[in-house]
Order: C-alpha cells, then sequence, then structure tokens
C-alpha cells in the first residue's frame, strides 16, 4: 500500500517511537523509508563572526540528530534529509518533493511551546499534507 513513508524525526522521546513505527510500516509494506530532520535558521542580524560560529554549531547538533535517526531506522545516507526552516513547512515540503504516500512523525517534539500541546508543528503538518499523516504519542 504505501511505497514511500516519509520519518519526520526531531531525537524527542515522540520521535524515537514514530522512528520505531516507521521502520515497522517500511519493513510491512516494503515501502523506501525518508527521515527528514529541519533546524532552525540562524539569524542574519548576529553578524560575523557570531553567525559562523551559530550556524556551525547549529549544524553540528542537527546533523548528529539525523545520525541518530539513521542508526534508529537504518536509512541509508542518500534517504536522510537535513532542512533547513520551520519544521512543519520542511516536512510538507519533503512529503511533496519525494511523493510520500505517508508521513509519520511525533505528537510532541522539542520545540518550547510546541512540547506543550498538539498544535504547532504536527497539526499543522496533518492539515495540510498531501497524504496520510500518522501521529505516534
Amino acid at each position: 500500500m504505501f511505497k514511500i513513508i516519509l520519518l519526520a524525526y526531531d531525537g524527542s522521546e515522540h520521535a524515537k517511537r514514530a522512528a520505531e513505527v516507521a521502520k515497522a510500516e517500511a519493513e510491512a509494506h516494503g515501502a523506501r523509508l525518508i527521515v527528514v530532520h529541519a533546524y532552525d535558521p540562524v539569524p542574519d542580524y548576529l553578524g560575523e563572526p557570531f553567525f559562523e560560529e551559530a550556524l556551525k554549531r547549529r549544524l553540528e547538533r542537527a546533523e548528529g540528530v539525523l545520525e541518530e535517526a539513521r542508526a534508529l531506522t537504518g536509512v541509508p545516507k542518500e534517504d536522510a534529509l537535513l532542512l533547513e526552516g520551520v519544521p512543519a513547512e520542511a516536512i510538507l515540503q519533503a512529503a511533496r518533493a519525494e511523493k510520500a504516500d505517508l508521513i509519520v512523525m511525533g505528537t510532541r517534539g522539542l520545540g518550547a511551546l510546541g512540547s506543550l500541546f498538539l498544535g504547532s508543528q504536527s497539526q499543522r503538518v496533518v492539515a495540510e499534507a498531501p497524504c496520510p499523516v500518522l501521529l505516534v504519542r
């Protein structure tokens, strides 16, 4: 039924459970599993050399989160996407670009406000997704 499953991963406990579910679904359907992690852009107003240092740290942290997702799911490097931007926008962009049949994500992420309620990122993905979305608690 599913050929391409997109896992949105941010390193939270909900995302780790979502990774397990996404891997099992991909194996059950013989589907390709793609992992996407989005990181917030670094503000331009920081100026040099602070901008470069902040960008370097943010990329290192984001790459670590993506590697953790790859380790949990066994996804090859070419199926692990690191995107800059608002998580919901990046997830939706990746789902459209990859023609995903299913998006799997946790109900709560690591964002300060987003972790308080199901609203921000996951609600937006559910509302605008081009395919079914499976939310994992």
